[in-house]
């Protein structure tokens, strides 16, 4: 195999994105990804720390990814609507990025500096969103640890073809946020 040209950082991480989305993050090696962009396993040094560095950085970009997912779900959301929004974006990016989602699931090293920083970047996020209902900072990241369930829980069911009856997964999980929200409201009273 010859050295490809242009080859870069962003390139390498593309390429392990696209195997991750079409088998699955496990299936993501560096022969694989070698053999994908055309070069010696040796070559992909240059651009990534060996096989865990690459997971830290796939899982580092889903974080980033999904919070930006969710960002821009919610401009000009508040309440309710905005955690709607939020919970729904997480959904279609696991949906559009199943390799993607799957290393931020499975974060490699949670001890790890970089992914404790941009993980708890998405827990501030949904903080804010949690403002207008009042809670005290304990009951706040209670409710981000459930929100986080449901979300996680359903996106992973899906992708694992959980959901086999005929009938509509977004109205179900629709119906599944309100619930939750409801539930927040009386927990509140």
């Amino acid at each position: 195999m010859a050295y490809r040209q242009g080859l870069d950082t962003e390139s390498v991480l593309q390429a392990a994105i696209e195997i991750a989305n079409l088998h699955g993050v496990e299936q993501v090696t560096l022969a694989a990804l070698a053999a994908k962009l055309n070069v010696k396993t040796p070559s992909l040094y240059n651009h990534i720390k060996g096989l865990p560095g690459l997971r830290k950085q796939l899982s580092l970009l889903s974080l980033t990814r999904i919070k930006e997912a969710m960002v821009e779900a919610v401009l000009g959301k508040s309440g309710d609507d905005a955690l709607l929004a939020a919970g729904f974006a997480y959904v279609t990016f696991a949906r559009q990025q199943p390799g993607l989602y799957d290393a931020m699931a499975s974060l490699p090293d949670f001890g790890d500096p970089e992914l404790q920083q941009a993980s708890s970047q998405v827990v501030e996020f949904v903080l804010r969103l949690l403002e207008p209902y009042e809670m005290s900072e304990d009951d706040a990241l209670h409710v981000v640890r459930g929100f986080r369930s449901v979300l996680h829980g359903f996106a992973s069911l899906e992708l694992k073809n959980g959901f086999r009856m005929e009938l509509e997964r977004d109205e179900s999980f629709r119906r599944l946020l309100i619930a939750y929200l409801r539930g927040l409201r009386t927990a509140q009273s």
